[in-house]
């Protein structure tokens, strides 16, 4: 339960139609799997109990007593299991009968939830047997099993041990509706959709469920699960195939092999769908529903299901490659678009030889490409001084003849030892002031190459530097224009890759070696030509800082399930103390360096976590980091 993860269940169970007592014995041996497990809850399909397929049975009173009956020995059999059921079971009230979810809790029935939109059309014909509950017009109190219990579909099942686990139920045809029930109960709180399905097999259908469950999952902010009808259905008419699908806020997160029974675990986050509903003001809960409570005693949640060391970056190759050439294009296009507005048709580029004005460069010539001015326009200018290698110096240089751009060399070194000298500075003390006063220098350039070429001065740093606050204040952290300021330092490498690998000859080559070549800002002077300040040896590891930012800011997570989710992720890569130490390290720069990006320079919003003080993230420059620190000193 820390951290807001439950562990939880779908499963489909080994059947035989209309044979109760054998459906009940195989519902609860798998409920004690799941238990053993570690879920907090288990859903199973629709009418599992008799099996949907029973027809005409359905009017049969012996089939419904048998369903109670097994019902009653599921409640017996599972008393001791500290968890909450989801059993499908036809259900007879006022001469109708019902198509219900019955939810359970260590041996007591919660409540009976009735299935509201009944299918009566092509293989489907339950209106034969079965009444909407929309017939109910309020929740009303049943005795079902020797017990009382509240019948109806106004029903939010709520955790007292855990508030963000609310349960809400729907059943199968629910889903496939314009205005399925399910809206209405995340509306009112609920935070776990379980859906108890008996959806038959057809070509193509897989993908179109997996997609309607998923987008309903993103829809609601809430965990979904969708748990099929499986292997022992009649196949008089149709077929079967357990589909199960646990689904999170948009993402299938577990998911079963077709015709398999047996069940589906995974961790899901309810912390985290509870802090999206907040952030989301769109998001508007109502009150109209009867609440049900209950209790359950949590297990330390083990997790299982991956989380990306790499959160900006995409996994699989081809959608990587989808993303790289959608955000270039995006990068392009803003870029473009500030151009045509301003008149400019120059941009001036501080080009170093290193990644991020590498990909300012490569985002620039798409701008003037779609604009169909020319490369020429574009000024690239290095300016080497104490610290510039002659690797980074020379790539500057073969980069800007590749891409067929103006080129300038303007070694700053006599500026900035005139700068010092004005300024008092003893050019062997290699403090900040020597640092900083190269890149207040280079900006000075950037911008008075700009005027005089009546352009724009295009910004390189990218989101993770602005996070961390790594970037010298009215020196590379201004700009006209930040194509770089929304793309953190790990995508930064991949777009880079993206380009390299679909171009040619020197180019190719180039942009090779730039992703070969240490990240630096060359502000001290280099030992045997090698660069000597690696910027990871001096804030952490970028994977780390990327890793923390996203949790961070997207999220919104608490540091001490940031640092788990790390040690989760990073196993093996870094050590324990290493990430908390890199954490401690990104909290303090972050809050300590707000100021910089109170006044940062326009740039385009590309993906979900931006640093923007006009949109995305506004806060004070003086709030202070204290509880988020003490929030990590139990650690």
């Amino acid at each position: 339960m820390k951290d807001g993860f439950i562990t939880v269940s779908t499963a489909t169970p080994k059947i035989k139609v209309a044979d109760c007592q054998y459906n009940s014995d195989n519902i609860i041996s798998l409920a004690k799997e799941a238990f053993n497990k570690g879920s907090s809850l288990v859903v199973f399909p629709e009418l599992c109990i008799t099996a949907y397929t029973c027809g005409d049975l359905f009017a049969q009173s012996t089939l419904l007593s048998s369903a109670e009956a097994a019902l009653s020995k599921i409640l017996t059999e599972t008393a001791n299991l500290d968890m909450v059921i989801v059993v499908g079971l036809p259900l007879k009230y006022n001469s109708k009968l019902f198509n219900c979810g019955v939810v359970i809790c260590k041996g007591e029935i919660l409540g009976v939830v009735p299935k509201k939109n009944i299918p009566n059309y092509s293989e489907f014909y339950e209106a034969r047997h079965f009444a909407s509950g929309r017939e109910l017009n309020n929740n009303i109190n049943i005795n079902l099993c020797g017990q009382t219990t509240i019948f109806g579909c106004n029903i939010i099942f709520c955790c007292k041990s855990m508030s963000e686990f609310k349960l809400g139920i729907e059943i199968c045809e629910d889903l496939w509706v314009p205005d399925p029930p399910s809206t209405h109960l995340a509306s009112c709180g609920a935070t776990v959709i379980a859906n108890l399905s008996a959806s038959d097999e057809l070509i193509g259908k897989m993908d179109y469920r997996s997609n309607l469950v998923k987008s309903q999952s993103a829809r609601l902010l809430c965990a979904y699960l969708y748990a099929d009808a499986g292997i022992g259905e009649s196949s008089t008419d149709m077929v079967f195939a357990g589909h199960n699908i646990i689904a999170e806020n948009g993402s299938i997160i577990a998911e079963s092999e077709l015709f398999s029974t047996g069940i589906t675990t995974t961790e899901v986050d309810l912390a985290r769908m509870e802090s999206e509903r907040r952030r989301m003001n769109t998001y508007s809960p109502i009150s109209e529903i009867q609440t049900i409570y209950f209790d359950i005693k949590f297990k330390q949640t083990n997790l299982t299901r991956k989380f990306s060391r790499t959160p900006f970056v995409p996994s699989d190759k081809f959608n990587l490659e989808r993303r790289c050439k959608e955000i270039l294009t995006i990068q392009a296009q803003g870029l473009a678009t500030r151009l045509r507005h301003t008149g400019c048709k120059c941009a001036v580029i501080g080009l170093s030889g290193g990644l991020d004005s590498t990909l300012a460069l490569i985002v620039t010539v798409h701008a003037f490409d779609i604009l169909n001015i020319d490369r020429k326009n574009i000024i690239a200018v290095t300016m080497p001084c104490f610290g510039t290698t002659k690797r980074t110096k020379s790539n500057a240089e073969k980069l800007s003849e590749a891409y067929n751009v103006s080129f300038k060399d303007i070694n700053i070194s006599k500026s900035v030892l005139q700068h010092f000298e004005d300024i008092g500075q003893d050019v062997n003390v290699l403090d900040v002031t020597f640092e900083n006063g190269q890149a207040r220098e280079r900006t000075q350039v950037l911008m008075d190459i700009a005027n005089k070429n009546n352009g724009l001065v295009i910004g390189t740093g990218d989101l993770s530097e602005l996070a961390l606050g790594w970037a010298t204040y009215n020196g590379d952290h201004m700009s006209m224009y930040a194509v770089n300021s929304s793309i953190p330092k790990t995508l930064v490498r991949h777009l880079t890759s993206y380009e390299a690998y679909r171009s040619n000859g020197i180019l190719k080559d180039v942009l090779l070696d730039i992703l070969d070549t240490p990240v630096s800002p060359e502000l001290l002077p280099p030992k045997d030509d090698e660069i000597s300040q690696k910027t990871e040896d001096l804030v952490g590891p970028y994977e780390l800082h990327d890793f923390f930012l996203y949790y961070f800011v997207r999220m919104g997570f608490e540091p001490t399930k940031i640092y788990r989710l790390a040690k989760y992720a990073f196993e093996g890569s870094y050590t324990d103390d290493v990430i908390l130490k890199w954490l401690k390290v990104f909290l303090k720069r972050f809050f300590a360096q707000q100021f910089k990006r109170s006044c940062l320079p326009d740039g385009p919003k590309v993906g979900t976590v931006t640093l923007s003080p006009r949109s995305d993230f506004r806060m004070p420059s003086d709030a202070c980091v204290t509880e988020w620190l003490n929030n990590l000193d139990n650690e």
